[in-house]
């Protein structure tokens, strides 16, 4: 096992890493940008280093600046987190070539399975269930009408690169194709630095379902249940949960398998999740596969016992997967994880960057709530808004929505505005209740809130 570990990233996830070391006997080292000098996750850690200025590209995207901390600490490996660098090849391709161990996928799965063209194309080969789209790329909008001729409408455009929904734009008109493959390449190019697009026929209602899978270099390949994030907001999950309400034994066993297939055809090391959409008819369909921990992972860990961070981190060590001798895991009860973002619900959700003057976490039986932040924590508006992950768990899903009415009434944050009325205003919600969601919840239950 490593005896030093950098984290490259902030906030909670820096923390969540920190933790699992410590209980791994690891020191930490934690970096930092201007803005964090006080944050938390740079109390907490055994060192800390600053990388450069408060915008994320002077700091904690500037890949020579993390590796010389790296370098000049001592540190064995690297832990990116997710967001930031967590998903760029580059950076895993820096970490080995200055020795040091990047916990994570290879640099050639990471390019394989983050180009989403590439991607569905290898999930065709190995008989993974993808949406009928295009081959590869679409260069012009002359082949974008060819194929969305084809298939019929509604079509989704869809960036290569990239994820968060960057790039993306569903067509239900063809009068709109034109303007909006337009704007899908230069919101792409924007963002990723590559404007490739390619299209799919969109699938109607779908629901958002992941599977949680792990890979070591022994032979072991594990799916560790499901996830639903069907509550979404322009493609950014706001509440996942596990096991989904929607499937039965028969189901989560075919997605499992599909998802081992995936992780096979790739050849794929440590901690990762594959995604898929699940139609109204119980049809599942490939979507794409994130190459590092989930936000939403505490969920996984809640109903199977699994810490995945220390197993990312064995892993990455060389050494065998710990749980690998429980397989096939079987959910114990049901989780369900709120993001609780500094964001005003009654306005759009808009970003509300500020200083928390009183800060209260819930508490009791099956509650667990991840965050850096504290009484007198300024949210910086130059990063992501999320402040908090609350994660219940109950020996099943009408328990859990219980403790999660519980949790977000005594869930206290003053100063900044957050998405906790909008989660209480979902859980008294029919559709909700019922488990009968789909990706189009906030548009077809939640309208006024949009």
């Amino acid at each position: 096992m490593f005896s030093k570990v950098l984290i490259a990233n902030r906030g909670e996830v820096a923390l969540r890493v920190m933790r699992a070391c410590k209980e791994l006997g690891i020191k930490t080292v934690a970096v930092y940008s201007t803005e964090d000098a006080d944050s938390y996750h740079v109390q907490y850690a055994d060192e800390a280093v600053c990388v450069g200025a408060a915008p994320a590209t002077q700091s904690y995207l500037v890949i020579g600046n993390i590796i010389e901390a790296a370098r000049n600490t001592g540190a064995e490996a690297i832990h990116p987190g997710y967001g930031f660098l967590a998903e760029n090849a580059e950076f895993a391709r820096a970490c080995a070539e200055n020795g040091l161990v990047f916990i994570g996928p290879s640099p050639e799965c990471i390019e394989r399975m983050g180009d989403k063209s590439s991607a569905r194309e290898t999930m065709k080969m190995c008989g993974v269930p993808t949406v009928p789209g295009s081959n590869g790329c679409i260069d012009t909008v002359e082949e974008a009408v060819q194929f969305a001729q084809k298939v019929g409408y509604p079509v989704l455009i869809k960036a290569t690169a990239g994820g968060g929904g960057k790039g993306m734009r569903e067509v239900h008109d063809p009068a709109d194709l034109e303007a909006q493959y337009q704007a899908a390449r230069t919101e792409a190019g924007a963002a990723f630095g590559n404007d490739g697009v390619y299209l799919e026929k969109l699938v109607l209602n779908p629901r958002h379902v992941e599977i949680q899978v792990l890979a070591d270099d022994f032979g072991n390949h594990l799916s560790l249940c499901e996830r639903d994030c069907s509550i979404q907001r322009r493609h950014q999950k706001l509440i996942e949960e596990a096991p989904s309400p929607a499937l039965d034994e028969e189901l989560r066993r075919a997605m499992g398998i599909a998802a081992i297939k995936a992780v096979r055809a790739t050849n794929y090391r440590n901690a990762g999740t594959v995604e898929f959409l699940l139609d109204e008819r119980g049809h599942f369909y490939f979507m794409e596969m994130n190459t590092r921990v989930q936000v939403e992972h505490p969920v996984t860990e809640e109903i199977t016992g699994v810490d995945i961070i220390k197993e990312q981190l064995r892993i990455a060590a060389g050494e065998p997967i710990s749980c690998a001798q429980r397989a096939p895991f079987v959910p114990n009860g049901h989780s369900i994880e709120f993001r609780i973002n500094a964001e005003d619900p009654d306005h759009g959700f808009r970003p509300c960057p500020g200083t928390i003057t009183r800060f209260e976490v819930p508490q009791g039986a099956g509650i667990r709530v991840e965050t850096y932040a504290r009484t007198g924590a300024r949210i910086s508006p130059y990063y992501d808004s999320l402040v908090a992950k609350l994660i219940v768990h109950g020996q099943d899903r009408e328990e859990a929505m219980a403790r999660a009415r519980r949790a977000l009434d005594e869930f206290v944050i003053e100063g900044i505005k957050t998405t906790i009325p909008f989660h209480r205003r979902v859980l008294e919600n029919e559709a909700f209740q019922s488990g009968k969601v789909s990706t189009s919840f906030l548009e077809t239950e939640m309208g006024d809130v949009l």
